[in-house]
Parts: structure tokens; sequence; C-alpha cells
């Protein structure tokens, strides 16, 4: 008997997040009826690990992984250590062994004695980054020329430190910056022992992790367009499971009885989503082609995907590098009832003038009218009907934040001295932010170490 044969010839993965501030309720859903092998959560976005950054330096008790880790833990580990399903997940951010702790401590107060937690590092380069890259990929410029902005910066890993975690008992795994689909491949290569150059089943691997990575987006999410598009019950989404067999074809449905839809248009809008070459689409792990790809609707709720085929992967790894890039100062307010746009456009009048007064330094203005052009801008139509109400958005990128500061003040002015009938919100305290920019260079793969720890409650 083979090691191939001893392996499972069907896994069955869950979502438990598309995002960092997705919905917790679903997930928990999954966890206790969803039959699971694996419950994957992906909470990261290119700008997550800056600001994780940013408010570290602020907050020094900041732990540094998903804000809302405790949280999603408490409401699936229950159901998760009951049905023997194991946990991969990328809250670690820019600390995964907090993140594991966290876990071992919550576990713990379970009363759950044995469970191992795997941190996986090695994501997060900062220190070394501008020796590693020479060219940011946007603008062509030398990377050296973020020197004094650099924040952080974080490298995409592949599915491989994750399959070791496995191989070593790891029931819950907490990575920093892991390429989204990497998490739903890793544990497929482990239960089914695909070989590293197995392009195809990589490949097929892959598809099934890009499906699944955005959570409610193949499930009838982000997809609802009323009269052309209706989806049942879009306030009670069902996330995704994928029912994987080991040549990598899967079946992706969701819980009976929640709402949404599993469709061949849910799944081809998810398959090409953020997909600029379907031929080409670059992972860590191997080069996904999705022009071959077959989708059988096979079932109410269920489609079958196969036939996505793989090519070598790349010899160098992604790298997002977050800088600080100034500040951001906003604030709105209100027009009503005839005229409303008549008075929306002297208001813009007067603030223009105001910053000229005040000295306004900065590198990006904008006055929007939502509900008009706040979206299209200047490609608005000139004859655009006029609208009943109109909310000014007031917004400008400045290098500081004493320059920030005065957009909140002459939209603060506008209360008493501005145009009749102005409706103001009470002034809060965020009104400026700070911005993170991100830039993206690449760094060759053997110059990036991931390391596994693993610890047991």
């Amino acid at each position: 008997m083979t090691n191939r044969d001893l392996m499972k010839q069907n896994i069955r993965i869950g979502t438990g997040s598309g995002w960092w501030g997705d919905r917790i309720s679903p997930a928990a859903e999954l966890a206790k009826h969803g039959q699971l092998d694996y419950l994957c959560f992906e909470t990261m976005a290119e700008a997550t690990i800056s600001a994780a950054q940013v408010r570290a330096r602020r907050d020094t008790d900041f732990a540094g992984h998903d804000t809302y880790l405790e949280d999603r833990l408490r409401a699936v580990l229950p159901a998760c250590l009951a049905n023997g399903t194991k946990i991969i997940s990328n809250q670690g951010w820019i600390n995964p062994d907090a993140a594991a702790a966290k876990a071992i401590e919550i576990l713990r107060q379970l009363g759950a004695t044995g469970v191992k937690v795997a941190a996986v590092n090695g994501s997060l380069i900062t220190q070394q980054v501008l020796g590693l890259t020479d060219k940011i990929l946007e603008n062509g410029q030398s990377t050296q020329t973020l020197a004094d902005t650099l924040i952080s910066a974080e490298v995409y890993l592949g599915a491989e430190p994750i399959v070791h975690a496995l191989a070593q008992g790891a029931d819950i795994v907490f990575t920093g910056r892991v390429a989204d689909p990497s998490l739903f491949l890793a544990p497929l290569m482990h239960e089914f022992g695909w070989d590293p150059l197995d392009h195809n089943r990589l490949a097929q691997g892959s598809a099934v992790g890009h499906l699944l990575e955005c959570g409610a987006q193949v499930t009838g999410g982000y997809f609802v367009d009323p009269g052309f598009k209706d989806v049942e019950c879009p306030w009670d989404l069902g996330f995704p499971i994928a029912e994987v067999n080991d040549d990598g074809s899967c079946v992706i449905s969701k819980l009976a009885g929640t709402g949404g839809c599993v469709t061949l248009q849910t799944v081809k809008e998810q398959m090409l989503y953020e997909v600029h070459d379907p031929a080409h689409y670059l992972t860590p792990d191997v080069t996904v082609d999705f022009t071959t790809a077959k989708l059988e609707m096979v079932g109410p709720d269920r489609v079958r995907v196969s036939g996505v085929s793989g090519k070598p992967r790349s010899p160098t790894l992604k790298v997002s590098m977050g800088c600080q890039e100034g500040f951001v100062g906003e604030d709105m307010f209100f027009y009503a009832g005839p005229g409303a746009m008549r008075r929306a456009e002297i208001a813009k009048t007067v603030l223009l003038e105001r910053f000229k007064i005040v000295d306004l330094q900065s590198d990006d203005l904008r006055i929007d009218f939502l509900g008009l052009n706040a979206i299209h801008g200047l490609a608005t139509p000139a004859d655009a009907p006029e609208p009943y109400e109109v909310a000014v958005r007031v917004a400008a990128r400045t290098r500081t934040r004493t320059q920030a500061e005065k957009v909140g003040r002459e939209v603060d002015g506008m209360a008493v001295s501005g145009i009749a009938h102005t409706g103001k919100r009470v002034p809060f305290q965020d009104r400026v932010r700070e911005v993170i920019g991100i830039w993206s260079s690449l760094v060759a793969r053997d110059a990036v170490q991931a390391t596994v720890t693993i610890s047991e409650s």
C-alpha cells in the first residue's frame, strides 16, 4: 500500500472570513454544521500590515494580531474541537506568536488540553527589504526612495510553511502575510500528499482557495443587483464550503437553509475577481491557468469546478511595502430641499477661498457632492438630475497633521458663517487620519525563510 493509498479521498474546507471586518456568525454556523475538516480565516488586505504597524507604534499594548481574533475563536472553537475541525488563519498579522498565545489562553479556559497551535513567521521583512529589492513595480523607481517613509514590508508566503506546521500535528495554524489561496491549498497538499511540482493539482487547489478566499462573494455576496441578479435572504448569506477531491476538482456549496446562492455566475465572478491574466495567475505556489477550467451545475447551490491547469511558480515573491505618506483631513456638511445643489456649489466656492486665506498646503484637495459626483468625478454627466439632498464631502491630503486639521476647522466655520440651511455634524476627533501608501516589489524566493513554532494547550 502506497502513501497515496493512505491519504483521504475527499476534504471539506469552509471559509471563516473573507476579510478583517467580516461577519462572525456564518463561521460559527459552519463550525457547528459544516462537517468540516478545515476552517480557514482570511482577514488581511494590502493595507492591514501597515495599519497594524502604525497602531503598534502608537499603542504599546496592541498585540499585533487581528483585533477580532478572540471573538472569532470563541465563536468557533467549541464546535471545531468537538468536530475535529482544524483551523488555518492569517489572523497573526504582524505577530503570529501573540495570536498563538491568545489561542492557547482561550483553549485552556475552555478546558481543552493537548491542542497544538502553530505560529508561522518569516513574512515580515521590514529590516531587510531595501537590501533585497531594487525596483518599485508601480512606478519603476528605486526602492531606496522609500527609505525615509517605510513602515513595514510583508512578503507573500505560500502554502509550504503551513504544510510543515500540519505535518508536525498542528490543530490550529496562525500566519502573518500568506497569499490568500495558499491558506486553503496547504491542507490539500498535506492531506492528499501532493507533490510541490504537481503543477496541475496545485493549480486546482489554488483555484479552490481563490474561490473561497473572499467568503460570501462566491455565495451571493457582493453580487446582488435587484431585478438582474437576485439572491434569497441576502441578510443571512452562508459562507462557502469546498468539497475537494484528490485530483483537486471540487464542488462549491453552502449550508442548506442559509441565504445567498451558489451558481455558475457567482462562481465565474469570483473566479475572475482580481485576476488580471486568467492564463497566468501568479501565486507563491504555482502559476494558475483558469482558461482551462470547467464549471458544472450539479445540484441546487452546488457547482463543480475542474480542469484548472498549472505552470511552474516564479522564482520571486511579491512584497508589499507600507509607507507613511502624510495625512488626510476630512469632514462633511449637508443641504436638503429645493436649491440644495445651488447652495452646495456656493459652499464649495466659499471653502476654496477660505483654504487660500488659511494657506492650506495640500497635495490633493477634493470637494465632492455625495449622491452626484463623488464616485465618477469629472465623468459625471453634465445633465445629471439635481438631487433633493446633498452631502458635501471635503478632503485634503497633506504632508503634516497641522495642515490636515485645517479642513475640519474650516468646515466647522460653515455652521454659522456659511450658506443658509447648512447642516453640520457635531465635530468629532477623528477628522484627521494618517495615510498609508502601499508599494510593491519582488524578492528572491531563496532570500525569505519561514519558521514554524508549535505550542500546546
